[in-house]
């Protein structure tokens, strides 16, 4: 099948043009026309280098909604015409006991991403979802929920799912009192999610600038983190607060707000952190954690969730072509949406 998307060919993460085939159609595969491709963070991260050397051309892209044009003889759940989307992974051993747990981030055998890892049978670079078309096992397909905007769906699959999960399993519910660093594109996710499931919720930042803004969200305010009374009073203050900031800082600053057997989980940066003291987690049996996005299972669930509630990310739509503009905003500091890219006008070389 040949398709078109944009691809970075080497680690100045310049997006440009790239015509390539997908593979013909297993007997387990869907094939899927992208109508809306979201842009993370961990896109630009990727594309860099920052996280290891990448095999180039390379087309990003996890936060994918399409709709079915294809499917393999032994698909069973999926029919063409019908709105599918792709999240983080593509694939999995599905024999482990963590794929067997639907945890399949978690394979013992390694997942694999949609983007820029061996696929597991023919060993070709995955690419994702910057692109018109895509190829994915069936069981790495996920429905659209009819009451999501697909427009909007997209970033579900990656800031959706990625604090959806720890909420979950840290047990968020009617009175928890949950944290959250940063009110970026994972930020104003987890405050919305943890919302929706009955939690009191305060942002915490460096300044009040986006308070309005947070409690337009649901949170009661900011928790201003330079503000040291301010901190001090909030001691004990919260059950579990997800970190959302991508890039490397001091995180002991934030343990002495967790209450006694309260976590602290890492969910923006990956990667090191600044050297973290023990002294607030022994004193307060508090943890600190981290948590890589979700299973099939719970990320089908988290879509769910958002259709029954209403919750849709902030998006700003951009056209495939403004993609680079968008990658500048991201390099420069965190925002409080996600770019999400309308693919139509993307056109495939007869």
């Amino acid at each position: 099948m040949k398709t078109v998307g944009y691809a970075a060919h080497d680690t100045d993460a310049h997006m440009v043009p790239y015509h390539f085939e997908r593979r013909a159609l297993r007997s387990n595969d869907v094939a899927i026309e992208i109508l809306y491709s979201g842009i993370c963070h961990s896109d630009l991260h990727t594309v860099n280098g920052d996280w290891g050397p990448q095999q180039y051309p390379l087309v990003p892209g996890h936060e994918i909604v399409g709709k079915v044009i294809e499917v393999g003889p032994e698909v069973k759940d999926y029919a063409v015409g019908e709105h599918v989307a792709v999240g983080c992974m593509v694939d999995s051993c599905q024999e482990c006991d963590q794929c067997h747990n639907h945890e399949e981030q978690y394979c013992r055998n390694g997942m694999t991403p949609t983007y820029g890892a061996p696929d597991r049978i023919d060993g070709t670079i995955t690419q994702g979802g910057y692109s018109k078309h895509i190829v994915v096992r069936e069981q790495f397909v996920l429905r659209v929920p009819e009451a999501l905007d697909l427009a909007k769906a997209a970033p579900i699959l990656c800031a959706g799912i990625t604090t959806y999960s720890p909420l979950r399993t840290w047990d968020v519910k009617e009175g928890s009192r949950v944290g959250v660093v940063g009110l970026g594109g994972l930020g104003h996710m987890a405050v919305k999610l943890a919302v929706a499931m009955g939690a009191e919720v305060t942002v915490i930042s460096r300044s009040d600038a986006k308070n309005q803004e947070a409690k337009d969200l649901g949170a009661t305010g900011i928790l201003v983190s330079t503000d040291e009374d301010a901190m001090k009073k909030s001691a004990n203050a919260f059950d579990v607060i997800l970190d959302t900031v991508p890039v490397k800082h001091d995180v002991t600053q934030y343990a002495p707000l967790l209450d006694v057997d309260g976590s602290l989980v890492i969910v923006g940066q990956v990667g090191p952190l600044d050297e973290p003291s023990t002294i607030p987690l022994v004193t307060g049996r508090r943890r600190i954690a981290g948590s890589l996005i979700g299973g099939i299972q719970e990320t089908q669930e988290v879509l769910d969730f958002c259709a029954k509630h209403n919750i849709h990310p902030e998006c700003k739509m951009i056209r495939p072509e403004e993609v680079n503009k968008a990658y500048e905003h991201l390099a420069k500091g965190d925002i409080a949406h996600r770019f999400v890219m309308d693919m139509s006008s993307l056109e495939v070389e007869a």
